[in-house]
This record gives C-alpha cells, structure tokens and sequence, in this order.
C-alpha cells in the first residue's frame, strides 16, 4: 500500500507549499509511490489518516504548539519543510523584541490581550516543540530535491542532506565567487543542495538551507578578511535566516 500523505502550514508563506505544485507533470510520479491525502493549496478532500506529514512554517502561539503536537501524534514520519520549519527562517527576526514590543509596534494601541489568535511566544522551529524526522530545507525549496526525499522516505530509506557548502556548488557551475564581484555570500557555511541558486544568479547567499553541521568558522574569517568584507554586513547575512538572540 502506498504510504498517505498530508501537507499542514504555521507562519509562512506557503511558498514551499507552492513549489510542490509546481512539478506539474513529475507530481504524477509521485502519486504513485504516495497517496495525497491532505493539501489545501491543491486539493479539498481532508483527512486525519496519514502515514508521512510534511509541515511548513513555524511556531508562535500556543494554539499552533498543541496542533503541531496532534500532527507529531498522528504522523509515522514528520518531515520539516522550508527555512521556516526547519530553522525557523525570517520569522526568527522577531525575537529581537520582546513579545509585548512586538504586539504594540503591529497593533498599536488595539484590544489585543486575552485573545487566543494574539497570544504568541517567541518563533519557534518545528524540532523546538516535537521530533522531526527529516528536514527539506531552503526558502522556498527545491522541487527536485523534495521529489528525491519523498521517494526516499516512502521506500524507507532515512533521506541525506549534502554535508558540504554551496561553494561546491559554485565551482560546478563554473560562476566567479561573488566576493571578486565586490558582495558578500554565505555559500562557505551554508548547506549545499539549492545548486547554487542565487550565486548562479549574481547574489551572494543568505544562509536560507541553514548552516554545515562541520562549520568551519575560522576559513569564513580568512575570506573575509581576504577581500575586506566587515564583520557586521555578515552578521546581518547571518541573522536573516539563521537568527539567535545571543549572537554568534
């Protein structure tokens, strides 16, 4: 029996989401080894029976962390899907500010208190509240690279993330870095596997598949230092995915 399958968003852009409906016509490959259950963005059958979740977005409220946990109680395999779920992406930023500096700077002076929708913590990632058994990372993600780690987990195989950086991915593509451009990248600590997407095209990147396991900070200081890069346009290229309030 094919495996069931349901798709299930927090805070975000449901960009991830949409990037599954993009494979268009290799989606079909997919529904052969697995079996849709659940997917607002493309479908409105719904059902609590399913064997594989994959779950976008992080965590704000307390109505989100006891939602996330039936979704953990349910699924075999809960599988994070983009920056927000894995790392817990932009949204982070906000844990710069207090809750209550937060809720006054949106809402003003609003009737806000009390309200079970307006009662949030500090952002969260998926594995800050349950065990996540896999991840697929980047924002949004890579639509081959989720059609690999679907096949995988529903052959029950455990699904591998490359080890190395996004430079490896540079060099295959054969681009000029872009610290000779004059920019900044985070490509030497960032987890390879967008092929080098933003690199490819003239950006440096931001850091959006989270850091190596293996990070090597002292080379980062060297490129750094080699081509006069300051320390606080990193740490702005660090945070923007990668935020924690004590700094790195």
């Amino acid at each position: 029996m094919r495996p069931k399958v349901a798709f299930f968003d927090f805070a975000s852009c449901e960009g991830c989401q949409l990037q599954v409906v993009n494979l268009e016509e290799k989606i079909l490959d997919l529904i052969d080894i697995v079996e849709v259950v659940s997917f607002r963005e493309a479908m409105k059958e719904h059902s609590d029976q399913y064997d594989i979740a994959f779950v976008e977005g992080s965590i704000m409220r307390p109505m989100d962390e006891e939602r996330l946990k039936k979704i953990r109680m349910n699924a075999k395999v809960l599988v994070a899907l983009g920056a927000c779920a894995c790392i817990g992406g932009v949204n982070k930023l906000r844990n710069k500010w207090s809750v209550d500096e937060v809720l006054k700077e949106v809402y003003g002076d609003a009737p806000v208190k009390g309200n079970e929708y307006f009662d949030v913590f500090p952002t969260k990632a998926l594995n800050e509240v349950v065990a996540v058994d896999a991840y697929i990372p980047g924002c949004p993600i890579d639509r081959n690279e989720f059609s690999k780690i679907v096949t995988s987990i529903a052959m029950g195989r455990k699904p591998r993330l490359p080890s190395y950086p996004v430079c490896v991915e540079c060099k295959k593509n054969e681009n000029i870095c872009v610290f000779e451009l004059g920019q900044s990248c985070l490509g030497p600590v960032t987890r390879a596997g967008c092929n080098a997407i933003c690199p490819t095209n003239g950006e440096g990147c931001d850091g959006c598949r989270g850091f190596l396991e293996d990070l090597r900070v002292n080379a980062m200081k060297d490129v750094l230092r080699k081509y006069n890069v300051s320390l606080d346009v990193m740490m702005k290229r660090f945070n923007l995915y990668n935020f924690k309030k004590e700094g790195y």
